[in-house]
């Protein structure tokens, strides 16, 4: 199911979802993805998955005031480069809500990736909100539904904005599948609010 390319809020089963494909202009994006590729000191760590441990197939830096843990791993966050702090402010501003980290993943090319998961660890609270900002190459997003297995699928291009609110986190989980077709690197900064 795929979703008008218009800026807008929509109405899906247990959940809200917010798309704008051309949210910042490629000159912005640009500049930004080079600043934080170029500076961001990138890690990757294993995480528990099923009981195992693995390395997480991608890097990542988490920014912001509150550090944040999920799959076994507690990420110390950086202070906010100066550059996300424009950014940060414009989707607050669509999201109605102010955010106190931003997990932000850099994929190497398309066998870089993400699982099926829900971003629904208590420390973001019972229904978070949670914005993800595309800079670089373009990838396919897909949520399912835990229950009816229904999918909606984003093509997340350089500029997107995706805002996932509402109880979509309880009852939908989502993930960034491995592609061959994708040779390219891409940041995301997914904006969230920890509570603590």
């Amino acid at each position: 199911m795929l979703f008008p390319e218009q800026p807008q809020w929509s109405e899906v089963e247990q959940g809200r979802l917010y798309y704008d494909p051309q949210f910042m202009s490629s000159k912005e994006t640009d500049e930004l993805f080079q600043s934080l590729q170029n500076q961001l000191p990138w890690e990757q760590r294993a995480i528990k998955m099923y009981g195992r441990s693995v390395m997480q197939p991608r890097l990542h830096v988490l920014c912001g005031t509150q550090a944040y843990r999920y799959s076994g791993i507690t990420l110390e966050p950086l202070p906010w480069p100066t550059p996300i702090l424009p950014i940060k402010q414009r989707v607050e501003s669509i999201a109605a809500q102010s955010f106190n980290t931003a997990l932000i993943n850099l994929y190497r090319d398309g066998q870089d990736h993400m699982g099926w998961h829900s971003d629904n660890e208590k420390s973001l609270g019972d229904s978070p909100v949670i914005a993800s900002v595309s800079l670089g190459a373009s990838r396919r997003f897909v949520l399912k539904h835990k229950q009816t297995k229904q999918k909606i699928e984003y093509i997340l291009e350089d500029g997107a904005l995706l805002i996932m609110a509402g109880d979509l986190q309880a009852h939908w989980q989502h993930c960034i599948p491995k592609t061959t077709k994708v040779s390219q690197p891409r940041i995301n900064l997914t904006f969230r609010s920890v509570i603590g």
